[in-house]
């Protein structure tokens, strides 16, 4: 077994304008893997890092975190031009 946490990988420098619907739930991918981003596919498996769900209160334009770096999870705080 192995008890190193593995780090997200970066799946791009820019946050993921998305419209988000009223009422329904969204499981944005913390470990960066998933091929359907911002959201989970389940390529997490194995990592240690868990999606995180987030439900829409309103139907709105909201920007999900491409580096998976940012402070603000699920959403973009801008850590991204900070990174190499």
């Amino acid at each position: 077994m192995n008890d190193m946490p593995v780090s997200p990988v970066v799946a791009q420098k820019a946050p993921y304008p998305i419209e988000v619907e009223a009422g329904k739930t969204y499981f944005w991918c913390a470990c960066g893997r998933s091929k359907k981003q911002p959201f989970c596919d389940g390529s997490h498996s194995g990592t240690g890092i868990q999606p995180l769900a987030y439900k829409a209160e309103a139907a709105k334009k909201l920007w999900f975190c491409g580096c998976k770096m940012t402070q603000s999870k699920p959403f973009c705080d801008g850590s991204h031009k900070n990174l190499p």
